[in-house]
Order: C-alpha cells, then sequence, then structure tokens
C-alpha cells in the first residue's frame, strides 16, 4: 500500500513538473520561432532611420561594461555603413552616479558618431520599458534592434508587439565565457515568462512624459495609467 501510493506521488510530481516546465519554456520557444526570420547581419540587415540599443551594466569608473560596448560598437558599425541615421541609447539612469545612456553615449562619441545623431532614454530600465517608450514618447515606428541573442527573441518580441515593426542585428564582436552565458540564458527563461505575464496580465505602465519624437511625426500617446496597447500597436 505504501509503495503503491509513492508511485502515485511521484508520477503526479512528474505529470506536473513536466506541466510546469512546458509552461516555463514554451514562451521562449516561441519567441524564438518569431525572431528567427527578423534577425540579421551588419552586412545584410535591411536599412532603416533608428537603430534601439538596450542598456546594459557598467563598470566601476561608470563606462560601459563588455555587454553594453559589444552593442553599441555594433551600433556604432550600423551607422558608418550607413545602414541607420540615429541611435536611440536606453537604459537606466535611476540614481545620479549609474547611467547607462551616457555611457552607451560616450562610447559612440569616441568612435565617430555626431552627438547630434545619438539619442538618449533615460528610464528604459527594463526591455519592456525600452520598447514602450521608444513608440510612444520617441516615436518610433521602425528600427534595428541592437542585443545579443540570448536577449533578442524577448526585444523582438516586444516591440514589434507595441507597434514597432523591427528586426534585429546581434551583438557579437566580443567573446564572453560559457559560464557567464549560461547564466545569461537561464536568467532569461524566467525573464521571457515575466514579459509574457507583462504582456496579457499586469500591463505595467513605464515611467513616461512629454513626447520627444526623434523624427518629423507626433507619436500617439496610450492613455494613462494601467494597460498595454494590443499587438498591432493600436490602443
Amino acid at each position: 500500500m505504501l509503495k503503491r501510493s509513492f508511485v502515485i506521488l511521484w508520477r503526479t510530481a512528474l505529470v506536473i513538473g513536466s506541466l510546469c516546465a512546458i509552461g516555463l519554456f514554451m514562451p521562449r520557444f516561441a519567441m524564438g520561432l518569431f525572431a528567427k526570420p527578423r534577425i540579421f547581419t551588419v552586412e545584410d540587415v535591411p536599412a532603416t532611420r533608428i537603430a534601439i540599443v538596450f542598456g546594459a551594466g557598467l563598470l566601476r569608473d561608470g563606462s560601459a561594461g563588455p555587454v553594453l560596448s559589444d552593442r553599441m560598437l555594433t551600433a556604432v558599425n550600423l551607422y558608418l555603413a550607413g545602414k541607420v541615421d540615429k541611435i536611440l541609447v536606453s537604459g537606466d539612469n535611476r540614481f545620479p552616479e549609474y547611467n547607462e545612456p551616457e555611457a552607451g553615449r560616450q562610447y559612440a562619441l569616441e568612435r565617430g558618431v555626431p552627438d547630434e545623431n545619438i539619442v538618449l532614454d533615460y528610464a528604459g530600465r527594463r526591455t519592456y520599458d525600452t520598447c514602450y517608450r521608444a513608440k510612444y514618447i520617441f516615436g518610433v515606428d521602425e528600427a534595428i534592434l541592437i542585443t545579443q541573442d540570448f536577449h533578442m527573441p524577448r526585444a523582438l518580441t516586444l516591440c514589434n508587439w507595441f507597434g514597432i515593426k523591427s528586426v534585429g542585428v546581434e551583438a557579437d564582436n566580443r567573446y564572453f565565457l560559457k559560464r557567464a552565458r549560461l547564466w545569461w540564458n537561464f536568467r532569461e527563461t524566467f525573464a521571457v515568462f515575466q514579459a509574457g505575464w507583462d504582456l496579457l496580465y499586469a500591463k505595467p505602465m513605464p515611467v513616461m512624459g512629454e513626447p520627444e519624437p526623434i523624427l518629423p511625426s507626433s507619436p500617439t500617446l496610450p492613455p494613462q495609467g494601467k494597460g498595454v496597447p494590443s499587438p498591432s500597436g493600436e490602443g
């Protein structure tokens, strides 16, 4: 009797565990399928007006860390190749001494990108916020997204959801340790799940403000308060 009860409990646990694993990993698998045909190289990506660089960590001196440097180098290469006219550098600036967008700006300036073609988003604290604000603060309708491969599917999914016609160029100019990449991929699985939850249920409102259109256009702000626009970017 005890043995039979153990078998039943074990099988039940396996079924529940399998369902949880499917629920956790399927969103990332689906985002990967969505992203695959939208990822290009610097050489073959279709030209557009704006590139969006997602923020990443800084060094102790406040300069761009390895991940952000990799992304900014890709953005600079796109600009110098004539693939984009403007670079929107997004990132976290919640504290005066921590400024990801400014670090990205300095990196680009040192490599020949004119200051007037660099736009800073100081409230891109998360990928969700960066895409949302790119659409509704900066009026971006079409963009090339720049980030690493593990992060690209989530970035493409979110920005396209908010109505930005987006393709991606992966930042792959540096070598990163295997253990770092394993950690990033592990963390990304949960970040993807969180992104889906935010889009469908939580619908958080990022830090907003007055429109600052990058190009001569007038972005339409969504209603202030809780809510996420439809996948078409309307309403």
